[in-house]
């Protein structure tokens, strides 16, 4: 079975050392973008696509989605996926708190 392994370090350091991200935290209305911060998150978004997305692939080539009646149905296991994606938070991170 296909692994996937998100490039943690790689994203960090692009974030760290290429464009410095901690100036982020400067700006007006990004006071709590902090370097820490958005470790966290990065790390979390890579459980997020290892554990949970990632194994979606095959699934999502094989069964493909359907549009049947005006309904669109998705492949075995996106439909519980987005849930988690969901209570999770994520569809709120670029919202304004």
């Amino acid at each position: 079975m296909a692994v996937y392994k998100a490039p943690i370090k790689d994203i960090q350091f692009v974030l760290n050392e290429v464009i410095d991200v901690s100036k982020l935290a400067k700006l007006p209305g990004y006071e709590d973008a902090t370097p820490d911060t958005i470790h966290a998150i990065v790390e979390e978004a890579a459980k997020l696509c290892e554990n949970v997305l990632f194994p979606l692939n095959r699934t999502g080539d094989e069964e493909g989605c359907h549009y049947e009646n005006g309904v669109v149905r998705t492949p075995k296991g996106f439909k519980e996926a987005y849930k988690q994606f969901a209570e999770a938070g994520w569809t709120a991170v670029t919202c304004d708190p």
